[in-house]
């Protein structure tokens, strides 16, 4: 007599995927605010290094020329920049908000702004910084 053994069918049972995915909802529900949290806060900081980048060539603009440049497009001509840094929050290269210095006999760009709307991780708005 031969006995015959009932093999049971490859694969996952339902229950087991559901468990798994039960699993990997839990992990996601954990990690996707700390991703979404330092995904802003590092565009934060390439903005305040933009910014610093950006105000540092226009203080060496004007102490090589005696004024500030007229455009941004400027400092690409003067060889200070290799192209306009891009706002982070923005994307775009053209949303920086120009302010003039005092004397407008100096030039038109004295000094950078973002042009992104909101608020910094320190409740600072954007523009601001």
């Amino acid at each position: 007599m031969v006995m015959t053994r009932h093999r049971r069918p490859a694969g996952f049972t339902l229950i087991e995927l559901l468990v798994v995915m039960a699993i990997i909802a839990a992990l996601l529900s954990l990690a996707a605010p700390r991703y979404i949290g330092n995904v802003d806060k590092a565009r934060e900081a390439v903005l305040r290094s933009n910014l610093a980048s950006l105000r540092d060539v226009l203080d060496k603009y004007y102490a090589d020329n005696g004024t500030y440049p007229m455009k941004l497009d400027d400092l690409i001509q003067g060889r200070y920049l290799r192209r306009i840094p891009q706002d982070p929050f923005t994307e775009s290269e053209s949303t920086w908000i120009v302010l003039p210095p005092a004397d407008k006999e100096k030039g038109a760009v004295f000094d950078v702004r973002s042009g992104a709307p909101g608020k910094g991780a320190d409740g600072k708005p954007l523009r601001e910084l």
